[in-house]
């Protein structure tokens, strides 16, 4: 069983964090007593293999007072019971904790009436003292992007185990309208054309003779090129911004012979260099 606790100042990005750990496949908890943990920790054992466990919880300065000087003996049994634990510490300058309340309006949890905000920040470093000493990894969020914390949190929590991006190469026709959600659409309908040769408009882009077809005009290899030139610009681009899926869409008339073709050429291409490669063909 694997436990991450996310521990850390307010406003410093635990709860992105958490949203981060369970798109990586974590249940994930906010606001939990530290007292509970080791009771939820022996519940979630039950029943199924416990390495089949990941459990990511928010533990901070919401919980009841005095929880928290208790967090290195509870980890410590938790450990004993052959749980793997991490301890996330996630902080960030002052100047940027008092500007992020400012630009959002939220309410430091610790502030009151009688509390200012600084004043509030100062106790909640003293209640979080006891986490503090016992953290494996602290995290300074101070200036990151949410791609840039995503991809920080990924590298710590599973720094054997990245998340490829997944590319999804998808032919369609165009008489049949543009496909939702692509992140990029290729047009070829300007090459040479199969269906106006009687013996291959009933074939497919899959097929040998169309192929042959295809490959016997160099503005084919042209297009194909052009595009593996684009997309090896900018693959790299949307993977550095943690983007978990790209799909790529190659539209020809009716969606059979050029855009099938120039799909499965490219999804031969980045197959062999992409580990997370798909091909579909939408109008076969």
């Amino acid at each position: 069983m694997r436990l991450v606790v996310i521990s850390g100042h307010s406003g410093s990005g635990k709860t992105s964090a958490l949203n981060i750990l369970e798109d990586a496949g974590f249940a994930c908890i906010d606001n939990l007593p530290a007292s509970l943990l080791q009771n939820l920790i022996s519940q979630l054992g039950k029943g199924a293999s416990k390495k089949e466990k990941k459990l990511a919880v928010g533990i901070d300065a919401r919980n009841l007072l005095g929880d928290l000087s208790t967090i290195a003996e509870i980890l410590k049994k938790i450990r004993a019971d052959g749980v793997q634990v991490d301890v996330i510490f996630m902080y960030a300058r002052r100047p940027d904790l008092v500007r992020r309340y400012s630009e959002t309006r939220r309410k430091h949890p610790l502030s009151s009436s009688g509390v200012s905000l600084m004043e509030a920040i100062e106790l909640e470093d003293s209640l979080l003292a006891p986490i503090a000493k016992i953290t494996n990894q602290k995290v300074d969020t101070t200036g990151l992007s949410q791609n840039q914390l995503r991809g920080l949190i990924k590298r710590i929590v599973e720094p054997d185990n990245v998340n490829y991006m997944a590319i999804l190469f998808e032919s369609f026709g165009y008489k049949r309208g543009l496909p939702e959600n692509s992140d990029f659409i290729f047009d070829v309908r300007c090459l040479p054309n199969p269906y106006w040769k009687a013996e291959l408009r009933h074939k497919t882009g899959l097929e040998p003779a169309v192929i042959q077809f295809l490959e016997a005009h160099v503005e084919v290899a042209a297009m194909l090129a052009d595009i593996v030139g684009f997309l090896d610009r900018w693959i790299p681009k949307f993977q550095e911004n943690n983007r978990s899926y790209l799909t790529i869409s190659i539209g020809c008339t009716g969606g059979q012979h050029r855009s099938v073709y120039m799909a499965n050429r490219l999804y031969v291409h980045y197959s062999e260099n992409q580990p997370a490669v798909q091909v579909g063909h939408k109008e076969l």
